[in-house]
């Protein structure tokens, strides 16, 4: 199979291995010429599309015609542009249903569902059990990463923050929400001691969640070396405590699971965020919870997000939280389709905002959105939510991590070695040159389905056990090298 044509609308199909001008393919019942060399992952021409017209993928536009692109021609940015003007709204798009996956259903797993987990006393299981160093500033780095690496085990999350921001609020109720996490049993705190997140609040506030927490000030201590010296005390204390707790069996209602693209290319839209898909779908019949993150990844296709929304109060969020995003842009001279896709994306094949955004938000599966989460929120409910972040992956899964997911699905297609803070990182592709090249990175490969080896619901099925795996101890590619990038994403100027 030279050539995949995912909705019988398309008028592109994508190459699934290079192409050379002048090769002939077969495309249903239909025999086509190709016009130019067509890389691997990359549009052709199904017709005639006239300049202007639009160019139909997924089902849906992806953009329009930048001159006039003949039946066999490459399709891609030399000639096809977005079609986001910037005063459109998704409200003005058609509300159709998005076309599920050919051959795939819904799945329902056996019931009742769970996982070897840690009980917390606020109830929320983890799948992970952290001895956490906590700094509240920046000042404090150094002296929190010296008593994680003199503990081994121990997890730290260096960060840039907690003085001099005006958005300090924010900032502190994403640490606390960080130390509050059911992957963290106890919690260090270290602080300078005049700074604006001031430790001894955070630390206040986490206790509240009912774990273990300390205070370490280090002009109080006397210097950085009086602090490790205290602070490897208390942590190697802890480390003991907490290397005597088992895990135990966990309902996975309580289970929040994050989803997240990241170095997307065409294998991302086509493949792997429809086996993303799947297991979304599996984790909300089993009682969980599922978030859906990037709100930049929205734009083209929030009208698809919108008529799955449970009711007109949420699919007005949704258009809104889009439409804020691009018209904040647009304030500060910026045009997102100048930034979206990335050069990466491109290169694999991904043209326009709408084609990126109509991939990424099959990992949502087919579930109704529930709700719109602020950055950073802890989802009120069960089921599918989506939260308001940033395209940008750092950013997008600590904000997850700090509304409670104790685990990432991580599509890439050209590959990325980014994991999210205290929570386990599961990283998949369906590029098999990306499987192969950075495989020490990759913890699933659905490449088999472009083979034709595979179904979506068959790697469905096998990337839920893995997740089950995982969630009950196994490690992932991300936290066997040490990935847990902390990137609180700011509302305000540091002044």
């Amino acid at each position: 199979m030279k050539l995949h044509r995912l909705h019988p609308s398309d008028t592109v199909a994508v190459a699934l291995q290079d192409l050379r001008a002048g090769t002939v393919v077969t495309i249903g019942e239909a025999q086509l010429t190709l016009l130019e060399d067509i890389p691997f992952g990359h549009k052709i021409a199904l017709q005639d599309t006239p300049i202007g017209h639009p160019v139909i993928k997924y089902g849906q536009p992806i953009g329009l015609a930048a001159e006039d692109i003949p039946r066999g021609a490459h399709v891609h940015t030399h000639n096809l542009r977005s079609a986001r003007a910037s005063t459109l709204s998704a409200a003005t798009a058609p509300p159709s249903p998005f076309p599920t996956v050919p051959g795939t259903s819904a799945p329902s797993p056996a019931a009742p569902v769970s996982f070897q987990g840690f009980r917390r006393p606020d109830d929320r299981p983890g799948t992970r059990n952290h001895v956490l160093v906590l700094p509240s500033v920046v000042c404090a780095n150094a002296a929190a990463q010296r008593i994680a690496t003199a503990v081994p085990g121990t997890a730290v999350l260096p960060h840039p923050y907690g003085c001099s921001q005006l958005d300090a609020d924010r900032i502190q109720a994403v640490l606390t929400a960080l130390g509050c996490h059911p992957n963290v049993a106890a919690v260090l705190v270290v602080g300078l001691g005049c700074e604006t997140v001031q430790a001894t609040a955070l630390a206040d506030e986490i206790a509240a969640s009912g774990k273990p927490v300390e205070v370490l000030s280090i002009q109080e201590a006397g210097g950085v070396s009086a602090t490790v010296a205290r602070g490897v005390d208390i942590v190697q204390r802890w480390m003991a405590e907490t290397a005597q707790q088992r895990r135990e069996p966990c309902p996975l209602e309580g289970l929040i699971v994050g989803l997240e693209c990241g170095g997307s290319d065409a294998t991302s839209g086509l493949v792997s965020n429809p086996v993303i898909g799947q297991v979304a779908d599996r984790v909300i019949a089993a009682g969980g919870t599922v978030i859906l993150s990037e709100t930049t990844e929205l734009m083209g296709a929030e009208h698809i997000m919108a008529w799955q929304a449970v009711n007109s109060e949420v699919a007005q969020r949704l258009v809104e939280i889009v439409s804020a995003v691009e018209q904040e842009a647009l304030e500060a001279g910026v045009d997102l389709r100048g930034l979206q896709p990335t050069p990466g994306n491109m290169a694999g094949g991904v043209t326009t905002i709408e084609e990126k955004s109509l991939g990424c938000v099959y990992k949502a599966g087919s579930s109704p959105v529930q709700g719109v989460l602020d950055y950073g929120q802890r989802p009120p409910g069960r089921g599918l939510y989506i939260m308001d972040t940033p395209g940008q992956d750092a950013e997008s899964v600590t904000g997850m991590v700090a509304g409670g997911a104790q685990v990432i699905l991580f599509s890439t297609g050209r590959g990325t070695p980014l994991g999210a803070p205290l929570a386990p990182t599961i990283k998949l592709t369906a590029n098999p040159q990306t499987a192969a090249h950075l495989a020490e990175h990759i913890d699933f490969s659905a490449a088999s389905i472009l083979e034709g080896q595979s179904t979506i619901e068959e790697e469905g099925q096998r990337l839920w056990q893995l997740l089950l795996q995982v969630i009950s101890g196994q490690p992932t590619a991300a936290e066997n090298w040490g990935h847990g990038e902390l990137a609180i994403t700011r509302a305000g100027p540091t002044v």
